[in-house]
């Protein structure tokens, strides 16, 4: 019985290294070494890299100049109770309607954080990456309904990849919303949903000053409820 309801860790980040996928426009991630043991007593890496890059969440301001930069924003938006909606098997390009969240949308509680699992990581560093399912304006006006303002996904971007409109980006961070992008390792996340067992996520980003958003180490603490 002890070993069942001992809590379990999932890291949902990818990893940050040179040449790594970023968004298309986007800077480019290099990383290399600045210090050295050998020559300096110390080892230190430099960074250069987007403030979009890797796992990261956005901010409301990332979409409009009018609206929260991400140290505007109160740290509960960044971790909370989760709920998946889980949409692996949809095809290239295939649309998340609010029919599709339904299932999810009867679990969501204003402060949940709502995971969208499309299995799309397994194409993280792959053009086919770039061809992920998506979140319509519509189901982002569900999530916002339900009080939601946290959403994550396994894929570039919970808007199609190529149009710079961005509806869904707008409904979720128009509504003081964030979004956590390149998400990876939901499936576990679904999975342990579906087991019974209750999930945190925690997904908070580097104190950026001013940003549209900025890089996390996302994590899952999962619980097994006892039997």
């Amino acid at each position: 019985m002890e070993n069942s309801l001992m809590e379990s860790w999932l890291d949902l980040s990818v990893p940050v290294v040179t040449g790594m996928p970023v968004y298309p426009g986007d800077p480019e991630v290099e990383v290399s070494r600045a210090l050295r043991v050998a020559e300096h007593g110390v080892n230190v890496l430099r960074l250069h890299m987007g403030s979009q890059s890797g796992t990261h969440v956005d901010a409301p301001y990332h979409v409009d100049e009018a609206w929260p930069t991400l140290d505007d924003l109160p740290l509960e938006r960044f971790a909370g109770s989760a709920v998946v909606a889980d949409v692996r098997g949809l095809p290239a390009r295939a649309p998340i309607t609010p029919d599709l969240l339904s299932p999810a949308l009867g679990l969501l509680r204003p402060g949940s954080i709502l995971l969208l699992a499309t299995g799309w990581s397994r194409y993280w560093g792959t053009e086919d990456y770039l061809a992920h399912p998506w979140l319509t304006p519509e189901a982002a006006q569900a999530v916002v309904a339900a009080g939601v303002l946290t959403v994550g996904i396994d894929a570039l971007s919970v808007d199609p990849t190529g149009p710079v409109d961005l509806p869904s980006h707008r409904v979720l961070c128009g509504a003081g919303g964030v979004i956590a992008e390149n998400l990876t390792g939901l499936g576990g996340v679904a999975d342990a949903q579906a087991a019974g067992c209750s999930t945190e996520v925690f997904l908070f980003p580097l104190r950026l000053a001013g940003a549209d958003g900025g890089p996390v180490r996302a994590t899952a603490r999962i619980t097994p409820h006892a039997r």
